[in-house]
């Protein structure tokens, strides 16, 4: 049986397993963080989230079907997160002309500020990845992006708007290691995005 990346002394012995140890601290941090914020505006983390992505995200994605699959919760759980933050002003719904069950969600003004406020909380952890060499950075991003990647075909986490799963990206495409179909570009590894509001589902 293969050792836990969280027994001590395999880790000791393990690059591997650090490694991921020190992910799951990340996502300690990631989720400190988050509360923190959460509690000074009396929300849950999961409200702030969802604020978060209505201030970044298009009309096509402010839809609670879509909301379920980017946060990977039932339809029923983000339904009660909007109406919520419907109850606390913070949203409102705009139906469909041609059918009053759908509808997308916009923030209020008051929504957007909070929104606003809460997109730094990760502020921390973006402070010592600024002081990175920009090779090392380059590195760190593309390791990242392999790991999603794999977390994202194991069905491990649902949708990703990252350029490795998208339509319209050809890899070694004439010699290049990337290459965007739609820009009809190569690509460096520091031009990959994670969130591309062009992404095309392969």
């Amino acid at each position: 049986m293969k050792k836990s990346a969280f027994d001590v002394d395999h880790q000791n012995s393990s690059i591997e397993s650090r490694i991921v140890a020190s992910l799951e601290r990340v996502s300690q941090a990631f989720r400190v963080l988050l509360w923190n914020e959460s509690k000074e505006y009396s929300l849950s983390p999961i409200q702030v989230q969802v604020l978060i992505f209505l201030l970044h995200h298009s009309d096509q994605k402010r839809k609670v079907s879509y909301l379920a699959d980017e946060f990977n919760m039932t339809k029923a759980t983000i339904s009660d997160t909007i109406k919520t933050l419907e109850q606390k002003q913070l949203i409102k719904k705009v139906y469909e002309a041609h059918d009053n069950r759908s509808y997308t969600i916009h923030l209020s003004k008051k929504g957007k500020e909070i929104a606003d406020r809460t997109s730094q909380f990760a502020k921390q952890i973006q402070a010592p990845i600024d002081k990175l060499h920009s090779a090392d950075k380059e590195n760190l991003l593309l390791s990242l992006l392999d790991i999603i990647h794999h977390l994202n075909k194991s069905g491990v986490i649902t949708i990703q708007r990252m350029c490795f799963t998208c339509h319209f990206y050809k890899a070694n495409k004439d010699g290049h290691k990337h290459f965007c179909g739609l820009l009809n570009t190569k690509l460096a590894d520091t031009e990959l995005r994670i969130d591309c509001a062009e992404h095309k589902l392969k």
